[in-house]
């Protein structure tokens, strides 16, 4: 579990399906994890919050893949580590997602690998971080 409120990474969650959001915003507070939620990728493109650690994004969105949405919210300068969750991702989401630097976990999300890739997520130094390297 996490620490003090200020040392807590911030997950931003984009998932549509409102019982998994909830499942995943509780399960990552208790973590100790702040999580900015969002059912709707238009939502969060409408007013992209700073400070994030890690983006999750479904795939499959309504409105707009998460691969777009991803992309999209690098154009608005948010560079945070970005996990894809999504059922039985073909070839073509694979070289995707491995292009952007954006990692994939599968669901069902039965084990703990969502869990240790927001780690490995938010302890990697970021190059826009003061850890970064020249």
């Amino acid at each position: 579990m996490l620490s003090p409120a200020s040392a807590r990474p911030q997950v931003m969650i984009v998932e549509d399906d409102r019982s998994l959001l909830g499942a995943l915003t509780f399960a990552l507070e208790a973590e100790g994890y702040r999580v900015a939620a969002y059912h709707e990728a238009r939502r969060l493109l409408d007013a992209p919050p700073a400070g994030a650690d890690c983006l999750v994004v479904d795939l499959k969105l309504p409105d707009i893949d998460g691969l777009t949405l991803i992309a999209r919210l690098r154009d608005a300068g948010i560079t945070a580590p970005a996990i894809l969750i999504t059922t039985t991702p073909d070839d073509r989401c694979r070289k995707a997602a491995a292009a952007a630097g954006v990692a994939i976990v599968e669901k069902p999300l039965l084990d703990a690998s969502l869990r240790y890739a927001i780690e490995a997520a938010v302890l990697r130094p970021r190059s826009d971080g003061p850890d970064a390297k020249p």
